[in-house]
Order: C-alpha cells, then sequence, then structure tokens
C-alpha cells in the first residue's frame, strides 16, 4: 500500500529539499517505487536541486486542471519527480492538492512531498496530504522554536508527527543536544545527519547525498531511516554493526522502537 511522507519546516536553510532526495534515493535502493514531489508552490526547490530548471509540465498545471498528474512525471532513473513552476502568478488552491494526485499516488510505493519552508496553506496542504510526517530540524534554538510550531499545527489538524530528522549537527557544546530537543518536542528523533561539506557538493551536482558520497555517515543514517519506515533490514559492516550493538546511539533505539511499532503489530 502506497505511503504518503510529508517532509515538513517552518524555517528556511535546514537542508529539507536534501533530505527529501537523500530519503527518496535510499528508499529507492530498497527497492521501492518512489515519487518526489514538491508541493513548495510559491519557492520551489526540488526542481531545482535535480536540474528540472524549467519544466514545461508542472504540478501547477496539474493543479489547474489542465494536464493529467502522470504527463507531468518526469523520471530521474532512482526515483521519479512531479516538479512545480518556479515563476508562477496564477492563484490556485494549494488544498486541492490531496484531491489532484489521489490517483498518482496508485503507481508507487512511497510520495515524498517537500512542503513549504512557511506558515501558509501550502504547507496545510502537504499535511493533509500526507500520511506520515517527518521534521527536518538544525540543533539551535531558533529552528526548534519553529519545529515546535510546526508540531502543533499538525496537532492542531489531527495528523501525528513520526519523528524529527535532526540535519546539519555539528556535534558540538554550543548546540542543543539530542536529548533537549526530544524533551521539548515530545517526538523521537530518527535520524541524525552530520554537518559534511559533502551535501552543498551534492547540490552543486545535481545528485543526492547518496550518489555523491553513498559511503558517508549522512548516507548512512539517511538508509537506516528508509529501512525503518518500509519495514526493510538495513546492515551496516561488520564493525559498525558490533558497536552499534555494544552502545546504540539514541536515534538507533529510536528507529529499532519506530520499526517494530510499525511492524511488529501488523
Amino acid at each position: 500500500m502506497v505511503e504518503t511522507i510529508g517532509i515538513l519546516s517552518l524555517k528556511g536553510g535546514v537542508g529539507k529539499t536534501s533530505s527529501v532526495v537523500a530519503l527518496g534515493h535510499a528508499l529507492s535502493e530498497f527497492g521501492k517505487k518512489v515519487l518526489l514531489l514538491d508541493a513548495n508552490f510559491s519557492a520551489p526547490n526540488l526542481g531545482i536541486h535535480l536540474n528540472i530548471l524549467n519544466p514545461e509540465k508542472h504540478l501547477h498545471a496539474v493543479m489547474e486542471r489542465k494536464i493529467h498528474p502522470k504527463e507531468a512525471v518526469q523520471s530521474l532513473g532512482r526515483f521519479d519527480i512531479l516538479p512545480t513552476k518556479v515563476f508562477s502568478k496564477k492563484v490556485m488552491n494549494p488544498l486541492q492538492l490531496r484531491d489532484r494526485i489521489k490517483n498518482l499516488k496508485r503507481n508507487y510505493d512511497y510520495v515524498l512531498i517537500d512542503s513549504s519552508p512557511a506558515l501558509n496553506e501550502e504547507t496545510l496542504a502537504a499535511m493533509l496530504a500526507s500520511d506520515k510526517i517527518f521534521i527536518v530540524t538544525t540543533p539551535d534554538y531558533s529552528t526548534l522554536s519553529m519545529t515546535l510550531k510546526s508540531i502543533k499545527l499538525a496537532q492542531q489538524r489531527g495528523t501525528k508527527i513520526d519523528g524529527i530528522i535532526l540535519n546539519r549537527v555539528y556535534d558540538k557544546d554550543f548546540e542543543l543536544s539530542l536529548e533537549d530537543i526530544e524533551k521539548t518536542a515530545e517526538v523521537p528523533v530518527l535520524a541524525v545527519i552530520p554537518h559534511d561539506i559533502s551535501m552543498p557538493e551534492a547540490q552543486a551536482n545535481f545528485v543526492s547525498l547518496l550518489e555523491h558520497k553513498p559511503k558517508s555517515k549522512g548516507s548512512e543514517e539517511y538508509r537506516k531511516l528508509a529501512a525503518a519506515i518500509s519495514g526493510e533490514k538495513y546492515k551496516p559492516k561488520k564493525m559498525k554493526r558490533f558497536w552499534q550493538w555494544i552502545n546504540p546511539k539514541k536515534q538507533e533505539i529510536n528507529r529499532m522502537l519506530y520499526y517494530n511499532r510499525i511492524f511488529d503489530s501488523e
């Protein structure tokens, strides 16, 4: 059964779009058919990230009922993408997103929605169209405050937040700890992505982090998150497995609990 996952953040510059691309790539490595969808109608970035700068067919046209959703989908090998037009003056109702894509979703195992980094109807539309929601945040006070707003908005709409992707982590004392973030947000951190120059390098080359630097710690975290989401088993190298079994990190435990809650109960 297809699952639609909204990737949210109410603050720009935290790596939300990069996380959508990386997670989509990771899910595809487990043999899943994945669609990336850009629901940031006012300032789209997903297509730009993947070198789709001026698509002739796009989600704006789908929302306006000018074309069928399948016509706007582009295949990029590992996954498909439904991009959004960068410049559009058309007035539309983003809250119709769920209805417009419901038939298209049947062709995929996972649809990942890149939402708007603002508290607006576009973000609400992404929430309403999603079965699960993950929030991307960085370990600082200003971003955490916006993360709390995202969680509150989702709760008001009766939408559960499944987890947090903690991005651009320097692992320094000036940052908020994983435990502090979980305690404040009351949402588990399911992935910790270290700060890595490889991420902007991947963006500059219009590829995912997993394609640009497949053996990086960040790539491994996205694979582990994808495994927890999809019910697959991800096995790192034997030495890494040994140390993770001896002294598992908090996000490892959270992923295990998440995996057991979703798949062991079926």
